[in-house]
């Protein structure tokens, strides 16, 4: 039997798995995780489930604090896939309530529900750009004040002596931006750290994240955001505005806000996990489409990430979104900078304009290409490599509030310290001409008319970085400067990607590559000084930048739309697509996408497009939970109460079965019906023979169990007396009665196709006579992955 081990999840608090309906582990079947085993097939003995990363003995002692009790070390195996994450029901509930309100409403009021969806997406491009706006206008004018500042004091000290001083300014500037977003994420909403990127993820996939979608987190997350941006850390901005993107979208789509108790009584019919995950795709790809100022690309994103269904409607409204979010992102932006109409900044990042007469590529340079993309997927693997063992010891060490700020803290000191030393010891001066863009050019030891290229780098924010190293002239970074600043701001990205702050790993890895692309175009240049086609090395940050980019996140269609639009210039859509291409199958040889990672390091039960390659031999009857708790179709309340209070099981779907009557054949399906039904169904005491004794009792409707989405409340919180528990409850009405089963010699890959392309929760196995023997969840499909040793099982805890 397996160890089951406390471990910090993304929400890092280990109560929140008690709030109703979201953080519950429910999985129908074996309370225990199922022990190792041989199967045969093909002639052959498969072993699944050997492996064994870090031990967990039952004797582990690990060290208590005595005022907190928490233990210093935290015990962690990736090996185990936790049951504290739910699914989502994309699947909509076809019990007789919602089929007697489909077929009441007329051909006019699906009509008027398809306009409330074009009006839901519009609202969320609208909020989501304005979002977008209020970020990049809040950090460049903290991130101004603060450069300003410090470089006032950098001259003043250049002096006169004294630059110690101005190194402990900026240290403490930073730390205090840092500490601000630091102590928000760490106390008061830790699911809002990083890009958000992987929870939205595995939100879209089907798995509902504690929290990942409350009005909190939003504010927690742009307003740290704009601290760990102001504050200097080798992050971005955009990666975050997916997350915001993806909140606005949850909090929209059902007209009203569960975290100030205030409902609107507007769009209830969405009160529902099938349109609530469709809203959510919307938000992400406007989240993206602000960001970037690329709506071809969120589309795409919110693609390849993980909807279920598709359709030419659903892309259309994803579509019209994104418009509206770069729309009014622009718009509002064109306002700030006092050119009303001037609508020439899409997104938060600009990579400006490439020309093709000026940086024109050639065939022949298409292999060039295609190598710096091996070399961004070597970076990318060797990224991640590092930021998976940096995890892993945060995980078991750092896992108090207290010690996650003083981390953001430390590195927010050292980023300062590391770059003022890398100014300070730079010689590169570059003449300070008529057409220069440095927003704030530092002289240091620099002649006069001069300036220091190395600050051109650090002394900015990483946007503006990015933009001078894809434009700058040839000439303005000597290949020291750039190999320098590749190689430190590689270690610091990494190390500050995981921190408790919000933030993105966007900019960071386009800036890298930027760095190092640039470096191979001088070297290029170099080598044939009389050839005029490596006369422009932004190509090549370009180039660079797109291959880090893809080496480190492994997104591959979605990745090269965005990158085409963010530079206004599709002539680079065939070597960023090869470049793209060629980092992620490099990269992949040696170790996965950074989101990927930390989805696998958080235990999350998330589903690939495809089932394993070499799980054709399992059957459904191997890989589903049994026994299954099942209800007579007119169960006693007490036992539905008992079942429920059962806090060893948990069990969410519950097949409903009918005994023949004046028979002795066993029991067969007749519905599903679920654990958040069942507690609305005893809140509001719909037993029989209340309704036969009080003839003018309301009949429930879909609005009681809309009203109740999405925290319905614990069992524990639903009084029903002695008396009640005798009586009846009639499920016929309530129940799924078409729910979707198998046979239980159906293979994996046809279960697993059947439950990841409908965004099942349940699926019920059944034999020839229509009886349940077992139940098929999400996490019966996602226990099962290849390995290095072939295919492996892995271990169900309660982490």
């Amino acid at each position: 039997m397996a160890n089951i081990t406390k471990k910090v999840s993304w929400s890092s608090r280990g109560d929140d798995s008690g709030l109703a309906g979201e953080g519950t582990p429910l999985l129908n079947g074996t309370e225990i995780p199922k022990p190792f085993r041989q199967l045969s097939g093909s002639g052959s003995v498969f072993r699944i489930g050997r492996f064994s990363t870090v031990d967990l003995e039952d004797d582990i002692t690990s060290e208590e604090d005595p005022i907190r009790g928490r233990p210093k070390e935290i015990p962690h195996n990736e090996k185990l896939l936790s049951l504290k994450y739910e699914s989502l029901d994309y699947d909509n509930i076809e019990n007789q309530l919602f089929l007697e309100e489909e077929r009441r409403m007329s051909h006019m009021g699906f009509r008027c529900l398809e306009i409330s969806r074009w009006v839901i997406c519009g609202l969320i491009g609208i909020l989501t750009g304005l979002i977008a706006c209020f970020i990049d206008i809040m950090v460049e004018k903290l991130a101004g004040c603060k450069y300003q500042v410090i470089k006032e004091n950098i001259e003043k000290f250049t002096e006169v002596g004294g630059l110690s001083i101005s190194l402990i300014l900026w240290a403490v500037l930073n730390c205090a931006f840092v500490l601000v977003g630091g102590i928000m994420v760490a106390y008061f909403e830790p699911i809002a750290a990083g890009s958000g990127i992987p929870q939205i993820k595995c939100y879209l996939n089907g798995v509902k994240i504690p929290r990942v979608v409350r009005l909190k987190t939003l504010l927690v997350k742009v307003l740290g955001v704009i601290c760990s941006v102001a504050g200097g850390l080798a992050v971005g901005k955009e990666g975050p505005m997916i997350h915001s993107g993806a909140v606005v979208a949850a909090g929209v789509s059902q007209g009203r806000s569960t975290s100030l108790k205030r409902d609107f009584k507007m769009f209830e019919y969405f009160r529902r996990d099938t349109e609530k995950r469709d809203f959510v795709s919307a938000g992400a790809a406007a989240g993206v489409s602000a960001a970037f100022g690329a709506p071809v690309g969120g589309v795409l994103f919110s693609l390849e990430e993980g909807a279920s269904f598709w359709n030419q409607m659903l892309t259309w409204r994803i579509f019209f979104a994104s418009m509206i979010s770069t729309f009014t992102l622009n718009f509002f932006l064109s306002i700030y900078h006092g050119k009303p109409g001037d609508l020439s900044n899409p997104g938060l990042i600009n990579f400006g304009r490439f020309e093709s007469d000026s940086v024109a590529y050639y065939y022949y340079e298409l292999p060039l290409f295609m190598g710096m993309g091996a070399i961004g997927g070597l970076l990318g693997a060797l990224f991640n490599s590092i930021n998976y063992w940096l995890t892993i010891f945060r995980i078991r060490y750092v896992h108090r509030p207290c010690l996650q700020v003083m981390e953001a803290l430390l590195v927010a000191a050292v980023t300062a310290t590391v770059s003022f030393t890398m100014i300070y010891f730079s010689n590169d001066c570059q003449p300070l001409g008529p057409e220069h863009n440095e927003e704030y050019p530092l002289q240091l030891f620099c002649a006069d008319g001069e300036y220091n290229s190395m600050a051109t780098a650090f002394f900015n924010t990483p946007e503006r970085s990015v933009r001078s190293l894809f434009h700058n002239q040839p000439g303005s970074y000597n290949p020291l400067t750039l190999g320098l600043f590749t190689l430190t701001y590689f270690f610091l990205a990494c190390w500050t990607y995981g921190l408790a702050v919000s933030a993105g790993v966007f900019i960071p890895s386009l800036l890298i590559g930027a760095a190092w692309g640039r470096l191979c175009g001088i070297l290029l240049a170099s080598f044939t000084p009389t050839s005029p086609i490596w006369a422009d090395p932004g190509k090549y940050a370009l180039i660079g930048a797109a291959a880090q980019l893809g080496g480190i996140v492994r997104m591959t269609l979605s990745l090269t739309v965005i990158m085409v639009e963010a530079t206004g210039n599709v002539t680079y859509g065939l070597p960023i697509m090869l470049v793209l291409m060629t980092a992620k199958i490099v990269g992949d040889y040696f170790q996965e996408g950074l989101y990927d990672i930390h989805i696998k390091l958080q235990s999350v039960p998330f589903l690939h497009w495809e089932a394993p390659a070499t799980s054709h031999w399992l059957t459904a009857r191997e890989v589903m939970s049994s026994p299954v708790t099942c209800f007579n179709r007119i169960e006693k309340v007490g036992t539905i109460v008992d079942v429920l209070s059962n806090t060893s099981t948990n069990h969410n779907g519950f097949p409903v079965v009918v005994q023949v009557l004046d028979s002795d054949e066993p029991a067969k399906l007749c519905g599903l019906i679920l654990r958040s039904q069942l507690i609305v169904l005893l809140k509001h005491k719909v037993f029989v023979e209340l309704a036969r004794s009080r003839l003018s009792q309301r009949k429930l409707q879909l609005k009681d169990f809309r009203d109740a989405y999405p925290r319905f409340p614990p069992i524990q919180s639903i009084h029903v007396s002695q008396d009640e528990r005798e009586c009846m409850m009639d499920l016929t009405e309530f129940m799924n009665a078409t729910p979707y089963t198998v046979p239980q010699d159906t293979s994996l890959p046809r279960v697993f196709k059947l439950f990841r392309a409908l965004g099942l929760r349940h699926l019920v196995v059944v034999d020839d006579e229509n009886r349940v023997i077992g139940l098929v969840t999400r996490k019966d499909l996602a226990r099962y992955h290849l390995g290095k040793h072939g295919l492996e099982e892995l271990q169900l805890a309660q982490t």
